[in-house]
């Protein structure tokens, strides 16, 4: 992947992306279910930003039965998942997760089933 600091910056210059990002480098991998309900955000617009993010190489999606999880790629160069860890390391913000861990029938994901 080459993705330059100031694409990189652009990206997660938008408040839905960078949520959606931090979320996925916190939880693992998500379905597009789980980021709507934590991000408290319509699902159109949750799907619009993870194309842009997947056409970027910040995302890669699997599909697991019915449902399509999004996660970060393995490949992600050191600069930048070392920016994307101190992100979320210096952001205290629970209400995402918190709204995550209380949504009702969640899918099973293997991430979460090793944690």
């Amino acid at each position: 992947m080459q993705l330059t600091p100031e694409q990189l910056f652009r990206l997660l210059s938008d408040p839905t992306r960078l949520r959606c990002i931090m979320l996925l480098q916190s939880e693992g991998s998500l379905c597009v279910c789980e980021l709507t309900a934590a991000l408290d955000i319509v699902q159109p617009k949750v799907s619009r930003h993870l194309a842009t993010l997947r056409a970027a190489g910040l995302v890669v999606d699997e599909r697991r039965g019915q449902w399509v999880h999004y996660r970060l790629p393995d490949n992600l160069p050191v600069w930048v998942q070392e920016i994307l860890k101190a992100t979320v390391h210096g952001h205290d913000d629970r209400t995402e997760r918190e709204r995550l861990a209380a949504m009702p029938a969640r899918p099973f994901t293997i991430d979460r089933q090793s944690a």
